[in-house]
């Protein structure tokens, strides 16, 4: 019996996760990115881990323009850190940040939590975990893809990355491969060949370079209306406060690290991409998770508290049009700052960073999976 468990125990180990959890397809009215980011967080990437923090949001806006059949793709990002020597070594030094998620207020706060320090970088092993363990969705049309960025041979440990990229690749994700340092190291150390053994492209950063950050005339309007927007959530159930305190804790993290990531965070929040009705009423409401008659007392806010089925409508139905007119708003300061920043965008740079790299592949995979994007 106890090997004939041990069998079946290797069995279930070589189908993904996604097909043991049951993942439901994507509908056919439903278009879905999975993006999945996995970052050297050894010492020397301290870079690296400043850039992921400052450009999400800018990755994010440069993906909602994308459209297929009209519609614009439904966004999930995963991360993860390997190479750390304070993760567990039976890990392979890896973990799990964040699964694939369109939940972007908590990707933040997890990036921003992040630390460096030294330890072994394992590119196949990651890459492996990476691909097996997250739930793609197994649907053909779904855009599927890995990045990970790092500066150490993607040799090291003790699953081959060949087996890994070609595993990959196999189940429809695209492996794309970041090395941190000259482009020929990163040849020379196989991160190339990792790419290109899974249908992906090779690119090198300077892990290190400052990012130009242009400062437009519309930034302190775009800024101020961002966080207007806060009070147009609704915080319900368990958990609706404290994700409304996460989302405002998200948007002093933005204004540390750079004023000009709270602009890409505010475009965002005006976006499709920006949803939040797991716990936010004015979103569970319009992707009819809910209904407001139905819900009981203690689920509400405490502005709710007491109100009438109609009420709560009015209520819910004000703060949907507030947001509304708010996100018209920062899109139409957004179109003049884009047209604004291109005019006054250097073109003589030492090299791209973290986010370039990522957002000129994606536009390059989505394009042949068949999105356009606009020119906002």
């Amino acid at each position: 019996m106890k090997k004939k468990l041990v069998t079946l125990a290797l069995a279930l180990s070589l189908f993904p996760i996604t097909i043991i959890a049951g993942e439901k397809n994507v509908p056919a009215d439903d278009e879905l990115i999975q993006i999945a980011i996995l970052l050297d967080a050894s010492n020397s990437m301290d870079g690296l881990i400043e850039q992921a923090k400052t450009q999400l949001w800018k990755i994010v806006n440069e993906l909602a323009l994308a459209k297929r059949n009209n519609r614009t793709p439904r966004l999930e990002v995963g991360f993860y850190e390997y190479g750390k020597s304070s993760l567990p070594s039976a890990t392979g030094y890896i973990r799990q940040i964040v699964p694939l998620s369109s939940d972007l207020d908590r990707i933040s706060d997890e990036l921003f939590k992040l630390t460096t320090n030294g330890g072994d970088e394992y590119c196949g092993q990651v890459i492996a975990q990476a691909a097996k363990e997250l739930r793609w969705n197994p649907e053909s049309n779904v855009m599927k893809v890995i990045f990970i960025a790092g500066n150490e041979p993607f040799t090291q440990g003790q699953v081959n990355y060949i087996e890994a990229c070609k595993k990959a690749i196999a189940a429809g994700i695209v492996v794309n491969t970041i090395f941190c340092g000259s482009r020929q190291e990163g040849v020379d150390s196989k991160w190339k060949d990792g790419a290109d053994r899974a249908d992906g492209s090779y690119m090198s950063i300077d892990q290190n370079q400052k990012i130009e950050q242009i400062a437009a005339p519309q930034d302190s309007a775009i800024m101020a209306l961002g966080q207007k927007l806060n009070t147009t959530y609704i915080g319900y159930g368990s958990s609706g406060a404290k994700r409304k305190s996460i989302q405002m804790e998200q948007d002093r993290n933005a204004m540390s690290a750079a004023p000009a990531a709270m602009v890409q965070r505010s475009i965002a929040k005006s976006s499709s991409s920006y949803g939040n009705a797991g716990w936010d009423l004015v979103d569970a409401k319009k992707e009819k998770q809910l209904k407001l008659s139905e819900m009981d007392e203690e689920e509400l806010p405490s502005e709710m508290k007491g109100m009438s089925a109609k009420e709560r409508d009015t209520y819910v139905e004000a703060k949907t049009k507030e947001r509304a007119e708010l996100q018209s708003q920062i899109n139409t300061l957004n179109e003049d700052r884009r047209k604004y920043v291109a005019d006054n965008q250097r073109t003589s740079q030492a090299g791209i960073s973290l986010d370039q790299a990522i957002v000129k592949t994606v536009r390059k995979l989505a394009t042949d999976k068949g999105y356009q994007f606009e020119t906002k």
